[in-house]
């Protein structure tokens, strides 16, 4: 769903005046709404961080001088603001001083799905991060230990996986054996 360059610029204003609160994650802006994620949960971050870790280790053979990396923000006025856990993109971007990553920047996305809001990374972000033209949406979903990996073009034939499997994700090679479910009781 596109929205209005207007609308999206307001809602981004009031999204960046948001207090920050204890246990409050990420705030996106997607299908015209302001959206506030709860915080991961450490077996989200440890997939995040066991991924980062293996596409660091390729990527200066594959695409020298970029990075995998947590904590940006990936922006297109026509469809929101997303908070992806993880990117693939040039380090010198890091040298810029806008506000967030644009989609024509971004190699690959990878999102860890969350036990609160699963179907923003099943639907709308397939949705959006298709339409942007990034070349790679790798999905991983430690609820049931499977995950999903969307290529252009527009992410119509997704390969499925499960954890154990050793994946191709574009030029990219995921050992998804490292990966752990989430546990009854456990973060």
């Amino acid at each position: 769903m596109s929205m209005e360059a207007a609308t999206f610029a307001r809602l981004r204003e009031i999204a960046d005046m948001l207090p920050q609160f204890p246990g409050m994650g990420k705030v996106e802006i997607a299908d015209g709404e302001i959206v506030m994620m709860t915080s991961p949960v450490r077996r989200h971050e440890r997939a995040v961080l066991q991924i980062a870790r293996q596409l660091n280790a390729q990527l200066p053979t594959t695409h020298p001088g970029f990075i995998a990396h947590p904590g940006a923000d990936l922006e297109d006025a026509g469809l929101g603001l997303r908070r992806p856990d993880l990117m693939v993109f040039a380090e010198a971007a890091l040298d810029l001083e806008t506000p967030a990553l644009l989609p024509p920047e971004v190699l690959l996305v990878v999102e860890v799905v969350s036990q609160s809001n699963p179907e923003n990374d099943y639907h709308g972000k397939v949705r959006d991060y298709a339409a942007t033209g990034i070349p790679h949406y790798l999905l991983v979903d430690p609820r049931d230990g499977t995950g999903i990996v969307h290529s252009q073009p527009d992410y119509t034939a997704p390969e499925k996986f499960t954890f154990g499997d050793r994946i191709s994700v574009g030029p990219w090679t995921i050992d998804t054996g490292e990966l752990m479910t989430y546990g009854a009781g456990r973060n």
